[in-house]
Parts: C-alpha cells; structure tokens; sequence
C-alpha cells in the first residue's frame, strides 16, 4: 500500500439482487471493487433479516479490507429510510472507520448523482424493484415508485418473476399440463426446479426478493421464441414509462437516463419505454455504476 491508501474512500451499492462495492482514491481512480450478496435495510425488520445483513457486512469487509483500508464510507441501501446508527456502527467496528465518517442513504439517491447532476435530469431504474428518482438544484431527492415488491415496483425484476409465474399458473389453471407447449413455462420451470406447484410455491414464498427476481432471466431468454414472454417484458417498458411520466408530471420536461439490470435484460424494455413517451423527450440508456460514484464521494477531500 501507497501513502495514498490511508485517504480511500469507500462505496457500496447494496440492492436485493447483488451488493457491490468499490475502493476509490482521492483523484477519482477507482483501485478496487467486488461485490457480495444482495441485502435490504428492511430486513432490519426481523432478528433473522439482521443476521444475515451483519453477515453479508462481514463478508464485504473482508473482501475490501483485502485492497486497502478506506478512511470514509459512502453507502446507499435499497429500502434505507433513514435510520442509520445500528448499520453506522456495523461498518465502524467492521472496517476500522470512524463512525463520522460514514454516510448511509437510499441506494436511489447514488445511483442519480450518478447519471445526471442536480436539477439535470430523471432516472428510472429498474433492479429487483423499480423507481424514478429526481434530485433538484437544491438537493432534494423526489421519486416516483419504488414502494416495495409488494405493493408495486412495476417493471423490475420481481415484477417481471411474478407476471410470468401468475400467467403461467393461471393458464394450468384452464389447461393442466399446458406448460410443455409454453417456451416461457418450460424456462420458468427449469429455473425453479420442477413443474409441480410445490416448486413454484417454495421458490415464490420461501427465498429473497432479488433471488426470485432472477427468475426475470428466465423470461428475457424466452422472448424470442414466447409471445407472452415478449408480451410480459413490453408491458415492463410501458411501467418503467408511466415512472417517468410521473416525474415530468410534476417538474417538466428533462432528459431520461434507464439504467439497472432489470432494464437491460432484453431491447423490449428499453423499445417499448422509447415508444410510450413523448417523442420530444430524450431518453438513454445507460449501466450504471452507482458504487464507483459512491466511493469517489467517499474519497473527495473535505473541506473544514
């Protein structure tokens, strides 16, 4: 390690699918990154979800403190809303680093520095869940969606998991045994283990959110070949659409950046987004790597 190692700044990019962290310099350059299992600020909520977002913690630590030992700490979580002081004195006592000098936001908020500077631009990103995010000119973060896999998320990957599966059943529902002529169903099937519901139900109810939204690989692939898989990813497009609408709505008309894995499992999503906003919009897509903006925030000098 360099003299400029004791001055790394830390970022993390904690979604339901993937955490992913990365070590930057003061000048920008990023000198590391890796990443580990997803994880949410709700599973805060149970002694069981606090297990294992502790573990996952540990995990990073030990991959990052393989590179260097940051001297701040930038991390957006996905589900943070804003109780910070247990998760601070996780990363403090894990990584050696002040208790100060860590800042924990919703993981939106990076991922939007990220794309566009304040008061620039909307960014609809789509991962497990789904959201359009808006900081203005003085600061303030705005969004649209992005209220949980439950309720909504529309166009994320959950979302995604969750039509198929619901098509799907419904239509063994009207004709047992009509999966086998489905493209969609014979993927989604081999992607849970089995055709019987037993599969479905333990794959549905019995694992994490971003694990069931990888289930959206299994119709992305199918699309070629499935009209209603093709069917399932447009009608992503048309949420994913209706999100930055929403934000237009309210504070004019701005350039669009899609970013998010959700977003980039197939050009339908993507297309059919294009094709339901107004032309006079310009909208990109883009990949974004919100723990890299995360950690050049952490390792920026502070000034007294």
């Amino acid at each position: 390690m360099d003299s400029s190692d004791s001055d790394l700044g830390l970022g993390i990019d904690a979604g339901g699918t993937e955490t992913r962290w990365a070590l930057a310099r003061r000048d920008g350059a990023i000198v590391a990154s890796g990443h580990v299992a997803g994880m949410s600020a709700l599973q805060m909520g149970s002694p069981a979800g606090r297990e294992r977002l502790q573990s996952v913690f540990a995990t990073l630590a030990t991959q990052v403190q393989a590179h260097g030992r940051p001297k701040r700490i930038c991390a957006g979580l996905t589900g943070f809303g804003g109780d910070s002081a247990v998760l601070t004195d996780w990363l403090a006592q894990l990584l050696a680093v002040d208790a100060g000098a860590i800042g924990l936001c919703n993981d939106i908020e990076i991922a939007c520095l990220d794309s566009f500077a304040p008061g620039e631009g909307y960014l609809v990103y789509a991962g497990t869940g789904s959201i359009a995010a808006f900081i203005d000119i003085h600061g303030t973060l705005h969004r649209a969606g992005g209220r949980g896999v439950v309720l909504d998320d529309g166009g994320g990957g959950f979302w995604i998991a969750r039509e198929a599966m619901r098509r799907i059943w419904r239509r063994e529902d009207e004709a047992p045994g009509a999966w086998q002529d489905s493209t969609l169903a014979r993927a989604v099937f081999e992607h849970v283990g089995g055709s019987d519901w037993s599969f479905s139900r333990q794959f549905i109810y019995g694992r994490e959110r971003g694990e069931i939204g990888q289930l959206a690989l299994a119709v992305a692939h199918s699309a070629d070949n499935d009209v209603e898989a093709r069917a399932i990813l447009q009608a992503a497009g048309v949420e994913l659409a209706r999100l930055a609408q929403a934000l237009v709505a309210r504070f004019g008309p701005r350039p669009i950046v899609l970013a998010g894995r959700a977003a980039a499992l197939h050009p339908l999503i993507f297309d059919t987004m294009r094709a339901t906003l107004p032309a006079s919009l310009a909208l990109a897509q883009r990949t974004a790597q919100p723990h890299f903006a995360a950690a050049r925030l952490a390792a920026r000098p502070t000034t007294s």
